[in-house]
């Protein structure tokens, strides 16, 4: 008989009902007796009339730790949803948003879990894709159902023959019977039976081809050289060549016949032409002003930012590249700002080789057509030199390499010069290495001066239709004049490269030579120099009265060097620097006494504030992009901060100056700075009282 401590224990379902919070009722039927479990095995017994102690209708078990629900926490449902949202996905995705500039929180989260994914490349046989793919490779006909249902019919017969016992014959008809053949005699597919794609696919044939060329023709040659055979040969060279010399002669001048042809066809068509010549024109600006807006924005417009955090160094900002096409074999020999419309700059083309010696070209460009030059002037000798009148900006004086002078004006239409030296009206031997304008002479005649290698320095009055020359000084070699052959005295001249006149004494110029050496010559004076510089120790390209002081000068050479002189002390310059290549032109800027500007042979530009520091360049760029191209010629704009640069290719560069390579002093409060020659001269001698050397006590 079981214990009452073992009907006391709670069975598995009441202790679930203890959970879900309602009491778990055990009710026994009358005449039957409960199910107990032995203390020792714990198995399960019953019998149908023993066990008094289980005879009672209900009895409630109740665990200790129930909890005891009231009747309305019992009726309480508690519902529960399931949602196809991924439990493990996150809920608070945070992401950087471009548009706003913030981090956001994405409102949309997927939700998809894939737990498996395969991609396939098998079709069935009866899909569409497989019907095309059978239909491509000459397969693909259509199987009737009749085929089908024989075929069926026929499995029927021949599984009834191998329950016969009919084996090998079964056999056979089976494999029959899989693939039953179609109407058409070909083989019909098991409609199983799957395909891949690759497999369907045919391999292109290999296909040769082959050329076969006829060889060269040879031929057997032997000659013996002798000596007339060479001289005949030399003849006919030097023939060629004066054939050659002959037909661009007769080139020139068909080109001069053209152009007077096409001037005499505009003046007797002017009602025409003239009429829309000034429209084309401006037709043409506007069209280049749209072509390189970029670079006039940037040229009224741009200032190097960089430059606060360079401190001293600045930049040179790229801007048009002219040229012209008939000009790029030709050196860029000259460059001159016009005095009174600052953005028209006449250059001129000619070559420093004496072995390539050929035509020469005047032209004229503006900065509101960088694409073709305003004028062109062609020249059958190369321009070396040119100046633009200061106040007659429209005549140009040029110098050539033959050694004649002439005069252009950009108001006729001719294109040959309004005048041009002669050997009768007193030529150069050389070439003309500078030109410059002066002030008018007493009888309000225009006049310039020339500088050449054969040592002389000329004035050139021009007088109605001719030019008149005067001899103003002969540059002559140191020491005493050598006897000749006959016992004549011959006296060493020097060759002239470049000369200046003073800003302020019109009478007073310098000249530098081949030789290295700078004269400081009067006017008034033609037999004798008032001071001898020895310079450079090769010849001297450049020589230039400051902009703004009266006695400070600058010279550069072929080697390698810029100096800077005191016409009062002739000892030896004030500055010197070394650019590590030959110095083609130097330039001193128009807006201060201490910046000048030099450009070199290997294609750099340097740029030397002296106020700033007087060892080193403030900038030093390359302008070129090949590295062979040699820089010839330098010029400021007298108003913009703009330089033009000239090349031996015939190109020149515009290129915008920096706020570093300009700098103005800066305000103080409280102060008015004060402006002017006056200012820009104190500057000057500021710096040289720290280079002169103290004067001694006697």
């Amino acid at each position: 008989m079981p214990s009452k401590a073992k009907g006391k224990q709670a069975t598995p379902a009441q202790q679930q009902a203890a959970k879900r919070g309602r009491p778990s009722r055990v009710s026994v039927a009358p005449g039957r007796v409960p199910f107990a479990r032995d203390d020792d095995d714990m198995t399960e017994t019953g019998d149908g009339q023993g066990g008094e102690d289980w005879m009672q209708p209900k009895t409630l078990v109740k665990p200790d730790d129930q909890l005891d629900l009231s009747e309305t926490e019992l009726k309480e449902e508690y519902t529960r949803i399931l949602t196809a949202n991924n439990p493990h996905a996150p809920q608070n995705i945070v992401r950087f948003s471009f548009k706003e500039r913030c981090f956001k929180q994405t409102s949309s989260v997927d939700q998809l879990a894939i737990h498996f994914a395969l991609d396939g490349n098998m079709l069935h046989k009866d899909s569409d894709e497989a019907r095309r793919q059978l239909a491509k490779m000459g397969v693909g006909e259509a199987i009737s159902e009749q085929t089908i249902s024989e075929a069926g019919e026929e499995k029927k017969e021949e599984a009834e023959e191998e329950k016969e016992g009919a084996e090998e014959a079964g056999d056979k008809r089976e494999e029959e019977t899989t693939t039953p053949a179609p109407t058409g005699g070909q083989k019909l597919t098991n409609q199983f039976n799957f395909s891949e794609r690759a497999s369907q696919t045919y391999n292109n044939p290999y296909r040769e081809r082959g050329t076969a060329t006829e060889p060269p023709p040879r031929a057997t040659f032997s000659s013996n050289a002798t000596q007339w055979e060479i001289y005949d040969a030399y003849v006919e060279d030097l023939e060629r060549q004066e054939k050659s010399k002959e037909k661009k002669q007769a080139m020139l001048k068909k080109d001069e016949e053209k152009t007077k042809k096409k001037l005499t066809a505009v003046e007797t068509q002017g009602d025409d032409i003239s009429r829309i010549a000034r429209a084309a024109k401006i037709m043409e600006r506007m069209v280049n002003q749209n072509t390189f807006d970029d670079i006039a924005q940037d040229f009224k417009y741009w200032e190097d930012v960089s430059d606060d955090f360079r401190d001293q160094e600045g930049t040179l900002l790229p801007l048009w590249k002219f040229s012209y096409e008939k000009a790029k074999r030709l050196a860029v020999t000259a460059l001159c700002w016009n005095p009174k419309y600052i953005d028209l700059f006449a250059v001129g083309h000619g070559s420093y080789d004496f072995m390539k010696q050929s035509q020469g070209m005047l032209c004229c460009y503006s900065l509101k057509n960088p694409s073709f030059p305003e004028y062109i002037y062609p020249v059958d000798s190369g321009i070396m030199c040119l100046d633009i009148h200061p106040e007659h900006p429209y005549l140009c004086a040029v110098g050539f390499y033959d050694g004649s002078v002439g005069v252009y004006s950009v108001v006729e239409k001719n294109v040959k010069p309004l005048y041009r030296s002669t050997a009768k009206t007193g030529k150069h031997t050389d070439p003309v290495w500078q030109v410059a304008w002066q002030k008018d002479d007493l009888d309000n005649n225009l006049n310039f001066f020339s500088v050449a290698s054969d040592g002389r320095v000329v004035s050139w009055t021009l007088v109605k239709n001719e030019l008149i020359h005067t001899d103003i000084i002969t540059l002559n070699m140191d020491g005493a004049p050598e006897e000749g052959p006959d016992g004549t005295q011959i006296v060493t001249l020097g060759s002239g490269t470049c000369f200046d006149f003073h800003k302020q004494t019109d009478y007073l110029f310098l000249v530098g030579t081949e030789e290295g050496k700078i004269h400081k010559c009067s006017k008034a004076y033609s037999s004798q120099f008032l001071d001898t510089f020895d310079a450079h120790h090769m010849a001297v390209y450049k020589v230039q009265w400051n902009t703004f002081h009266p006695k400070i000068f600058i010279s550069c050479s072929a080697d390698w060097s810029v100096k800077i002189w005191d016409s009062s002390f002739t000892k030896g310059p004030m500055f010197t620097f070394d650019l590590g290549s030959s110095v083609g032109d130097v330039a001193w800027a128009p807006y201060s006494s201490t910046v000048f500007a030099a450009v070199t042979a290997d294609g750099k530009v340097f740029v030397y504030d002296l106020n700033i520091n007087k060892y080193e360049p403030i900038c030093e760029q390359a302008v070129v992009q090949k590295k062979k191209t040699k820089l010839t010629h330098i010029a400021f704009n007298p108003t913009h901060p703009i330089v033009v640069v000239g090349d031996d290719r015939g190109h020149v560069t515009s290129v915008k100056l920096s706020p570093n390579l300009r700098k103005v002093p800066k305000e103080k409060k409280g102060v008015d700075t004060q402006k002017g020659p006056e200012v820009e001269i104190a500057k000057m001698d500021k710096l040289l009282a720290l280079v002169r050397e103290p004067p001694q006590n006697k």
